[in-house]
């Protein structure tokens, strides 16, 4: 292969496995509570912005800023679903509607952020780190902290939903919503912890990504096209799905540089969400149907 494709395919690997997490996160919340979240590349954002807040704030390594994100991020994502998202679902609002708000939050939150931090790009501050090399290769130190960081998460994600309670609960809420809630299953116990996956895991993404790029208003927004087509290619509601996609996703936009301008990498997204939507709209795997 030649060595420029490979440094591609790598490349594309890392910025996969941060879609791949909040890919995930937005596939749940479509699962368990059918709701196609516009809003969830601003979550992204905020979670990169809050784990600035706090290493600025209390002088905190990274890592443990990152915590901190992660935990703000979660209580705003409460929060919305306390003000916003309940009362939607007491309502029975229609889905159009609830894309409608979605766009509308996205768009608010992307304005707070302008209106706290400003519109320049902003950074971590962290000390530059030499590349590693492997074979010819040369993988920057802060993206592969970030996929080692992707597979513990996924990992994790994994345990959760196999072998825990509250797991084996989303799946069931995931298959009918109706049939878990005549079996017993707190349904509104498990849409809290379906947002709190979600945030954690697009706060963590949104962290991951300040990592390796600037931390700047828009940034979850031009990934939102990138993480529904994760989604639609992966299979609507199967987060197993949303990881292969997001892998998919980002390694063909990578490597789409080799032949095309890199103005066109969110067209090469574009293009595989469209030709799955038409050749095998169920996606890689079978999602929610």
């Amino acid at each position: 292969m030649d060595l420029q494709l490979a440094q591609l395919f790598v490349n594309g690997i890392s910025i996969g496995s941060i879609i791949a997490l909040a890919a995930v996160g937005l596939t749940l919340t479509y699962g368990i509570l059918r709701l196609s979240n516009f809003a969830h590349g601003d979550y992204m954002t905020l979670g990169a912005y809050l784990t600035l807040l706090v290493k600025s704030m209390t002088g905190l390594n990274i890592w443990l800023s990152l915590v901190g994100g992660i935990l703000l991020t979660i209580a705003v994502v409460l929060l919305i679903e306390k003000w916003v998202w309940a009362p939607m679902r007491t309502q029975r609002a229609s889905s159009t509607t609830l894309i409608i708000i979605s766009i509308g939050l996205a768009l608010f939150l992307r304005n707070l952020i302008l209106l706290i931090w400003g519109g320049e790009n902003q950074s971590y501050g962290l000390p530059v780190s030499s590349a590693l090399s492997f074979g010819g290769l040369r993988i920057p130190y802060y993206n592969l902290i970030v996929m080692v960081m992707a597979v513990v998460a996924i990992a994790a994600l994994h345990y959760l939903l196999q072998n825990t309670r509250i797991g084996k609960a989303m799946r069931a809420v995931a298959d009918d919503v109706d049939l878990a809630r005549v079996t017993g299953i707190d349904v509104e116990r498990v849409i809290l912890w379906t947002w709190i996956i979600a945030g954690a895991l697009t706060a963590l993404s949104g962290g991951m990504l300040g990592l390796v790029q600037a931390v700047r208003p828009n940034m979850g927004w031009f990934l939102i096209l990138p993480l529904f087509a994760s989604v639609i290619l992966g299979g609507i509601g199967n987060p197993y799905g949303a990881i292969a996609g997001a892998l998919v996703i980002g390694v063909a936009q990578e490597v789409s540089t080799y032949f095309l301008r890199t103005e066109y990498k969110l067209a090469v997204a574009l293009l595989i969400m469209v030709l799955v939507l038409l050749f095998r709209p169920q996606g890689i795997f079978r999602g929610t149907t």
